[in-house]
């Protein structure tokens, strides 16, 4: 028969085993919670994970261009949110729709208030082509709540140049022609100010970090 000291040793081991595990998973939850956390960079860190801030952010100047629900876009656009700008067309055969698609997924990630106030905005480098209509059926494929922009070639072309991402037409190509272009994520403050850019080719657990730190940064 099992002695009262037995079974008292028994409960001993058990509640120090218990007492273990709920340490353990204190522990494991706090390590994870940490690491879903942002924290403070230095530049030499954002910058090797991709990241390249500007310092301070620049304020780029007047433009009037026109979003792909045919409603005016401005400088006052880019206020009030963190917004991820992207330079591309919709003939691009493979550059654009990658990185449509990877910054669909980098929001899908986001969590809390950085999923509520975060926009992605694909800019026209090919207004020729990229009308109004184009732009609604091709930007709401990758995600219903980006926003496609274009406008005329000239106002297109100094807002591009005004964040360090101009294009060119390619020469020589007849109506079925290319445009290079910048594959970077350009990154605007609430304040609508060019606050850095993602340098390609992007990464989404660097991306995700460096883009957590420069809104900590910005916070504090």
């Amino acid at each position: 028969m099992t002695t009262t000291r037995e079974k008292s040793q028994r409960r001993g081991v058990v509640m120090t085993i218990a007492a273990v595990l709920v340490f353990m998973l204190i522990v494991v939850a706090g390590f994870i919670h940490r690491i879903g956390q942002p924290r403070l960079m230095s530049d030499g860190e954002l910058q090797a994970n991709g990241l390249y801030l500007m310092d301070p952010p620049r304020d780029f100047g007047d433009f009037a261009l026109t979003d792909h629900r045919g409603e005016p876009f401005t400088p006052a656009s880019f206020e009030g949110q963190w917004t991820l700008v992207f330079f591309g067309f919709t003939h691009c055969p493979d550059v654009c729709p990658t990185t449509m698609a990877f910054l669909d997924q980098f929001v899908g990630q986001l969590e809390g208030t950085e999923a509520k106030d975060t926009e992605v905005v694909m800019i026209s480098v090919d207004p020729a082509r990229d009308t109004v209509e184009k732009l609604a059926t091709y930007v709401p494929y990758f995600n219903e709540d980006f926003t496609g922009v274009t406008g005329e070639f000239l106002d297109l072309f100094r807002f591009a140049t005004a964040l360090n991402t101009p294009f060119r037409k390619v020469p020589g190509q007849g109506e079925d022609y290319q445009v290079d272009h910048s594959a970077n994520v350009v990154l605007i403050n609430p304040r609508g100010h060019y606050h850095g850019f993602f340098k390609a080719p992007l990464d989404l657990a660097k991306m995700k970090v460096t883009y957590r730190a420069a809104r900590y940064i910005w916070d504090h």
